[in-house]
């Protein structure tokens, strides 16, 4: 029997259109799965590792359908490839690339070290579309704004998505593993674990189930149906792409059958996924994106950056007084998602009318939500702030109270997660409170608070601060 190969899974928790997985198994070889929780995985915010733990869980599942499993090991990758390797006879290492400069680094040197080591030792793609040396401007870099760069790609031909393999060749004998129980990847959620995880559907079935839904429901009206927080309008696939629990592959081929078939919100949703390829190789050729002022022209910028001053606090805890605000905030603790139009209302507050620095909610969404996104969160809170890169970066500053009026406008949705005020607020709205930490002290019968500042003064505000940095 040839010797075992590695599969090193990351976020790449599927089995059909994986590209990683498929030259695994044309080795011919017993192909050995390992997911390792290192620095990186111990370093996730508490939601975003909480979710982590149910995808695990559901591909350990699908794996042993198809007569193979996923072994777990903690500690530094590299040890752990080598170690696995020693102990199985593996002769080879296969894994899907990701983009983020810490681990970009990390995997250029764990894959020296395995060569070293006499191992074949291979990346793949299968995170993104295309990969982000493969898309370039006429002049040949990359590109800094996002309509050329669709146009570039939109019309680009892509292999069709694979599917699963019927059946993954196992080892003679399985290497030791760790229990998933025991890592305990949603302690840091406490009580709001059991919250949210009502609002989860994770693994790669549940996956395809929803793009089938997308497809056959809302693709048609996808373009408008998007913007309104209290409709069914999405995707809902955000935290399955996060964690590569369907590929972007098949996402876009769905959504050219549905084109074809002349459901005319298809091509925004193709949009959106390149809107997505777009942060990745933003954050690939630019790796300050993910922690540094994407325009340095921004650096002098008047920011509060108290992190745990009491308009923060406020905004973190959907106490701002401004309802829209309020509502987006509440619908993250206690689902894990927040509807993107919110997002961007609740950020350009954050950012615009309490003057506060952009990675103090980019910190507080990657703790916050499940489909949390490394590039995708980054790109979105300084496309909002204006430090990004947009061609109309500081005079769009969202007001929530016109914002509401045009995209809730019977104020369903903002009910649906507020309980003050009413009699007999619904369960979305009483589930913060079971979700929250108890230092908070909250309750449904204590009175919705005061604005923390009125929209005309936080505009006002924000203005002459961007007036005076221009005049400096």
């Amino acid at each position: 029997m040839p010797a075992p190969v590695i599969l090193w899974l990351r976020r790449d928790l599927r089995l059909s259109d994986h590209p990683a997985l498929a030259a695994a198994l044309a080795q011919g070889a017993p192909v050995i799965p390992v997911f390792i929780r290192d620095a990186g995985v111990d370093g996730l915010g508490a939601a975003p590792k909480f979710r982590l733990g149910l995808s695990l869980q559901a591909l350990a599942g699908d794996l042993e359908a198809v007569g193979s499993r996923l072994i777990l090991r903690a500690g530094p990758a590299r040890e752990v490839l080598e170690d696995l390797a020693r102990q199985t006879g593996a002769g080879a290492v296969h894994w899907s690339r990701l983009y983020d400069p810490e681990t970009t680094e990390r995997d250029s040197r764990v894959k020296s070290a395995l060569r070293d080591a006499g191992l074949r030792a291979t990346s793949h793609a299968g995170h993104l579309l295309f990969e982000p040396w493969e898309v370039e401007t006429g002049q040949g870099g990359y590109y800094k704004v996002f309509t050329p760069m669709w146009r570039n790609v939109k019309d680009r031909d892509l292999p069709q998505p694979r599917p699963a393999p019927a059946h993954i060749p196992a080892p003679d004998r399985w290497p030791d593993s760790d229990r998933l129980a025991d890592w305990q990847l949603g302690a840091a959620m406490d009580r709001g674990a059991a919250i949210v995880a009502r609002h989860v559907d994770a693994g790669e079935a549940a996956a395809l189930a929803r793009l089938s839904v997308f497809i056959r429901d809302r693709a048609e009206d996808y373009a408008r149906s998007r913007d309104f927080p209290g409709r069914d309008g999405t995707s809902d696939l955000s935290d399955h792409l996060s964690l590569g629990e369907i590929s972007p592959r098949r996402c876009w081929h769905a959504a050219l059958r549905a084109a074809q078939d002349g459901k005319a919100g298809a091509e925004t949703f193709r949009k959106e996924l390149v809107w997505r390829e777009f942060a990745y190789h933003l954050m690939y050729h630019t790796p300050q994106l993910l922690d540094a002022n994407w325009r340095p022209e921004w650096d002098g910028f008047d920011w509060d950056r108290d992190a745990r001053s009491a308009r923060v606090r406020a905004w973190k805890q959907g106490r701002t007084g401004v309802p829209f605000v309020d509502a987006a905030m509440r619908q993250m603790y206690v689902t894990g998602r927040m509807h993107n139009r919110a997002r961007m209302i609740a950020a350009s507050y954050l950012t615009k009318h309490l003057l506060c620095h952009w990675s103090i909610g980019a910190e507080w969404f990657r703790d916050c939500l499940v489909d949390w996104d490394v590039a995708s969160n980054a790109l979105g809170w300084q496309w909002v702030a204006g430090s990004g890169p947009d061609a109309a970066p500081y005079f769009r500053i969202f007001n929530p109270d016109t914002q509401a009026a045009k995209f809730d406008p019977g104020g369903s949705w903002r009910r649906a997660w507020i309980a003050e005020g009413q009699a007999d607020p619904p369960q979305t709205a009483r589930s913060w409170y079971a979700a929250i930490p108890r230092h908070w002290a909250l309750s449904p019968d204590q009175p919705y608070p005061e604005p923390v500042v009125s929209l005309s003064d936080g505009r006002r505000a924000a203005l002459e601060a961007y007036a005076r940095h221009k005049v400096e």
